[in-house]
């Protein structure tokens, strides 16, 4: 096995010991909540590999219990989270000078969420793995070789290994009305991208209204957490924000990147619920993130958790 495949794995390894103690009910009686998978690519949204090419996360909701609204104590509800993810030049094959570079990346995070003054506030941090060594353009050299998909040859094309602190800070205010939902929300970044954030995000129907939804990094659609086990039917969720971007380690300007000071998201999802399972589906346009890049993408987020 290659070294990249090793690091890959002990990394998941190190995760798999960090979060096992969280993960098992204690003696405390914090239990696990809830649990969110998904899975992000371009390619079940506009049929391309390239740019914010994919990922997948999965988080765990650690708790005494949930009364059907946020506690106002710091870490009484907390979220762990283990993702990758991929970013990529248009032609894995081939990258065109100025196109961005390969990044492959694992994210290990814990983030709190509370009430505090009225508005729900997501805080924590993430350890984030880089480059080469994190062993995920290994595993997606595999996988393309496994489908016979494109070949990739971006080996010197790629960002540089670090490991690097990121954290974030999210506050928003969720307007309850007789159809839905409205929250505003804002939020700051700092680490391997620095940069703020302002929002909006609108609920069409009462489906997960009494349990948790988390944000997803990428592509900022909200997903079920914490489940209320009697909610069912539908929700449609749409929303947008805007970030003015300061920095970004995966556009290093020592390599002539210059990252485009204003980001633009646009999403829209379903989600169905039914019991303690729930599903759901959403496209995301993320806007041009750096100067050189010729358009923006379509991104697809995919998430199931059914119980039976």
């Amino acid at each position: 096995m290659c070294v990249g495949l090793a690091r890959f794995g002990a990394f998941v390894v190190i995760a798999a010991s960090l979060a096992a103690p969280a993960l098992a009910e204690d003696q405390g009686g914090r239990q696990t909540l809830g649990t969110a998978r998904v899975f992000t690519n371009d390619t079940i949204a506009d049929r391309q590999d390239r740019w914010r090419s994919g990922g997948y996360g999965i988080s765990r909701f650690r708790g005494e219990a949930w009364a059907g609204a946020l506690p106002s104590q710091p870490f009484a509800i907390m979220e762990y989270r283990l993702r990758g993810e991929v970013m990529a030049p248009d032609n894995l094959a081939r990258p065109a000078p100025g196109d961005r570079l390969y990044a492959g990346s694992l994210w290990l995070g814990a983030h709190t969420h509370l009430a505090w003054l009225g508005l729900d506030v997501t805080a924590g941090g993430d350890l984030v793995v880089t480059g080469e060594q994190s062993g995920v353009r290994q595993l997606q050299t595999r996988i393309h070789d496994w489908f016979s998909m494109p070949r990739m040859d971006v080996e010197g094309y790629q960002v540089a290994d670090g490991v690097y602190l990121h954290g974030t800070v999210e506050a928003g205010k969720s307007l309850r009305l007789s159809w839905g939902e409205v929250r505003p929300f804002a939020e700051l970044q700092g680490g391997v991208e620095t940069l703020a954030r302002a929002g909006l995000d609108l609920t069409f129907g009462t489906l997960g209204q009494a349990g948790l939804r988390s944000r997803e990094p990428i592509t900022g659609q909200r997903l079920a957490g914490i489940v209320d086990a009697e909610a069912s039917g539908w929700s449609l969720l749409l929303g947008g924000d805007v970030a003015h971007v300061e920095s970004s380690i995966f556009l290093p300007e020592s390599r002539g990147y210059t990252v485009e000071t204003a980001r633009h998201r646009l999403r829209a999802g379903v989600n169905y619920g039914f019991g303690s399972s729930n599903m759901f589906y959403g496209v995301t346009y993320l806007s041009e993130e750096f100067v050189g890049q010729p358009e923006g993408q379509l991104v697809g987020s995919l998430s199931l958790n059914l119980r039976f």
